[in-house]
């Protein structure tokens, strides 16, 4: 207990310096975060560079960041929804139609909003399906859109039965784009409307990526986004300071811009053998087993058991889908702790591997492909010790 308290000292000590020392905050990060006083949800806000390390400098950061996104609230969703409903009837909207040309038509907007909002809406309802956290309303919904009788929720503006679902495929190595399908997607039926003027927290997670979406058409949504805004808007929706959880949705979608700017390059499939993308992830992986435990590679190698059968999601998502949430954030205080990010990534990868090696020496193709993709229960906290000493042995830098 002593030894816990002297280390909460630790991250107080850091907090109430002039100028915050990053290596400093990295290296006590590294073991992890602890929850109390809302020290999680500040330092990944430090350590996914969105408050400067300058103390004096972070209210003025985040009521600029706050506003900015409380913008992008009113363009993007709430205005949309008042001029539809303003333009029901009129001239203007008997004149448009489906199938006008003009760039300008909103049908237009409303076919390509539809199209990523079907596969945004479907996924936020799936996440973390084991805990009930993401079904319940929150304490501070967006008044903008539960106070205006003119504003249409997100997931109402879905049309399943006019459009096809999206569903995002797989083909070799790399994301496609969205395939259709004719399903309505059953997690749809299974979810009720919370009481007017009440939003459930996937609603809020669904209107962060719908803005993600539109504000980087290029890449604009993919399946798996919403496994990794899942962690960040969790804690810091959690946030034991009550102040800062009233604006968890605004930090966590300015959080969720920063961590995809640096593992952007996973979900682009045209870049999957570039030395950002996944396809070189995967390699630097393979590389770093067979350096480490040479028998154990080779029989993957002589299974044919190639690493994007199981190790594309490992690292795509961050493992955000092998762990249960809790050890999914402890995970993630390393991750985001590794001065070098994300090749600590690599070393937890091999750790899970290295760990399973016995049971893998003696399987099958058919049993092993099992194992790594549904990975066996395992205290994080020994499969973190195990991916440390794997850092050090390859005199990869790292935070610890």
């Amino acid at each position: 207990m002593a030894a816990y308290k002297a280390r909460l000292q630790e991250f107080d000590q850091l907090m109430s310096e002039e100028k915050i020392d990053l290596r400093r905050v990295q290296k006590l990060c590294f073991s992890g975060v602890p929850d109390e006083g809302g020290r999680r949800a500040l330092f990944w806000k430090i350590l996914l560079n969105y408050l400067p390390l300058t103390p004096s400098q972070w209210n003025d950061t985040l009521n600029k960041k706050r506003a900015q996104y409380r913008h992008f609230v009113e363009e993007m969703v709430v205005e949309p929804a008042r001029l539809s409903k303003k333009n029901e009837g009129s001239e203007n909207h008997v004149a448009d139609h489906p199938l006008n040309p003009n760039p300008d038509s909103q049908w237009g907007s409303f076919f390509k909003d539809n199209e990523v909002l079907t596969q945004i809406d479907k996924d936020v309802r799936r996440l973390c399906p084991d805990i009930m956290f993401f079904q319940r309303g929150t304490d501070y919904p967006c008044r903008l859109i539960v106070d205006d009788p003119d504003v249409e929720r997100l997931h109402r503006r879905v049309t399943y039965s006019s459009l096809k679902a999206s569903t995002v495929t797989r083909k070799g190595l790399g994301v496609t784009k969205v395939e259709a399908t004719n399903c309505r997607s059953s997690v749809v039926e299974d979810y009720h409307p919370l009481p007017p003027g009440s939003e459930a927290h996937w609603e809020v997670v669904e209107r962060i990526l719908f803005i993600y979406a539109k504000l980087n058409p290029g890449q604009s949504y993919v399946q798996g986004m919403n496994e990794i805004i899942g962690p960040i808007y969790y804690t810091f929706a959690n946030d034991p300071n009550l102040e800062t959880r009233a604006m968890a949705e605004a930090d966590c979608f300015w959080c969720f811009i920063s961590l995809m700017g640096e593992i952007r390059d996973f979900f682009i499939r045209t870049l999957d053998e570039s030395e950002s993308g996944i396809g070189a992830m995967m390699k630097r992986l393979m590389n770093n087993l067979k350096h480490h435990d040479h028998q154990l590679w080779n029989r993957l190698r002589l299974q044919d058991l190639e690493p994007q059968f199981f190790s594309f999601r490992w690292l795509t998502l961050l493992l955000s889908q092998e762990f249960d949430l809790p050890d999914v954030i402890r995970v993630w205080d390393s991750l985001f702790a590794d001065s070098s990010r994300f090749s600590y990534l690599i070393q937890v990868c091999t750790a899970m591997l290295v760990l399973q090696r016995d049971v893998m020496l003696e399987n099958d193709f058919a049993s092993n492909m099992k194992l790594l993709q549904r990975y066996p229960p395992v205290d994080v906290q020994v499969l973190l010790s195990k991916a440390t000493e794997l850092v050090e042995v390859t005199g990869t830098e790292s935070s610890s």
